[in-house]
């Protein structure tokens, strides 16, 4: 039985018409081309007005979160965009005639290369749909997720553009494939950055350096501020002051950076600080002063325990303590970092478990720094930075009851102060 030819029927009508075989031959191709195109259209129609509009239902009736994600990236609706050109190319050999083949192979053409377009569009939608469904698991958030996505669309695009070139050109895209191979050297250095920071995104997340919410400092790109996203060719920061701060990956496994991720983990973020303490307030404590320091009930216990161990050590050396640099004395300045010490341990912010301490630095033209170095429970900026605050406010209210002046240098109150009262010679 000879094959059915919508092309020679529509002819044959025309003819039948007193056409001309010219004309007929003109319309009829026109006509053939309309009733595919109406078919196809009509199948996409279907498709999305029809197929799409249940499969959304069944969707939103299931209580599986992964198939509302891939809906809602619109994966279906990338998928359906190939249903009007695989129609055409399916059924354009029987609406032409034989002797129309090279028509059929150039309509088949376009209609693979928008098949190949539709397809890849779809891969990407899904890749993304697939993105957002693992990027949300907590054992995910740490593995370099966007990186290895653009990877991936990067490689399905470029394969992609091979297929369609291969098929407009009539080359087997293997040939083409192996041709591009001697071209290597010159794709790596187009790719180089993409390829650079896919490798480091691996080590970055193998080696848990970084991922997305971290808090990092990185002065060379003048970036310090949490990290908001990890991508294939850069590390976007957004910095306290709310700019954002592009680092190409590679360069966070090459460079040197801070994380400070580990403080927030651990159990305090430290606070150290030192205040300037006169050098020429400091003295031997008096009896009268002790008297008064033991009134502070933070140092009750310490100036009674401290006095009987000096006094034990200094009659027990047969040391005659009439005069005060013989044996061993409590200085103001001893007395005011044993204050501070039990200040800091009884605040309930201080960790106990890390170090706590207060400590002398080495003395400078500007006084001895005293400091003051312990850890806060308390790690959240801004509340952080008012115990801190709160803190040395406490401690320079206090440094002049222990008889201790803090050092600073002399501003311009002062020099009219002193020139006023008459203590600077004119």
């Amino acid at each position: 039985m000879k094959d059915w030819n919508l092309l020679e029927q529509i002819t044959g009508v025309l003819l039948s018409w007193g056409a001309g075989a010219g004309l007929a031959t003109v319309v009829s191709h026109l006509l053939a081309l309309l009733v595919l195109g109406g078919v196809a259209y009509a199948a996409d129609l279907a498709c999305r007005h029809v197929v799409l509009k249940a499969v959304a239902k069944v969707v939103r009736h299931t209580k599986a979160k992964w198939d509302d994600v891939v809906f809602d990236h619109k994966v279906m609706v990338r998928l359906s965009h190939m249903v009007m050109p695989v129609v055409i190319y399916v059924f354009i050999p029987s609406v032409f005639a034989d002797s129309t083949l090279w028509a059929v192979d150039f309509v088949q053409r376009i209609c693979f290369v928008f098949i190949v377009l539709a397809f890849l569009s779809f891969a990407h939608a899904f890749l993304n749909a697939v993105y957002s469904i693992y990027s949300d698991r907590e054992s995910f958030r740490n593995r370099p997720l966007k990186s290895m996505l653009q990877t991936f669309q990067v490689v399905i695009w470029f394969v992609g553009g091979i297929v369609i070139l291969s098929e407009v050109i009539d080359k087997d895209p293997v040939s083409l494939l192996a041709g591009l191979g001697a071209s290597a050297a010159v794709l790596m250095l187009v790719f180089k950055d993409s390829i650079m920071g896919f490798v480091s995104g691996i080590q970055l997340s193998a080696n848990e350096m970084l991922k997305v919410g971290d808090w990092i400092k990185m002065p060379k790109y003048d970036a310090d501020g949490i990290v908001t996203e990890v991508t294939l060719n850069t590390v976007k920061v957004r910095n306290w002051d709310n700019t954002v701060t592009t680092i190409p990956p590679y360069a966070l496994v090459s460079d040197s950076f801070q994380n400070w991720n580990a403080m927030r983990e651990s159990g305090g973020r430290r606070i150290k600080r030192s205040v300037n303490i006169d050098m020429t307030s400091v003295r031997f404590c008096t009896p009268e002063m002790l008297e008064r320091f033991r009134k502070i009930s933070l140092l009750r216990d310490y100036i009674d325990g401290k006095e009987n161990d000096l006094k034990e050590y200094n009659q027990s050396h047969g040391i005659d303590d009439s005069v005060k640099v013989n044996g061993r004395r409590q200085t103001n300045l001893g007395v005011f970092r044993a204050y501070l010490t039990a200040y800091l341990h009884s605040l309930p912010v201080t960790n106990p478990d890390l170090h706590c301490m207060v400590r002398h630095l080495q003395p400078t033209d500007k006084g001895i720094p005293v400091e003051l170095y312990f850890f806060s429970t308390v790690k959240e900026w801004v509340p952080f930075e008012g115990i801190q605050a709160d803190v040395f406010d406490h401690v320079l209210a206090v440094i002049p009851e222990f008889g201790l002046r803090v050092f600073q240098s002399p501003s311009g109150a002062d020099v009219r102060e002193a020139v006023g009262s008459g203590t600077v010679d004119s």
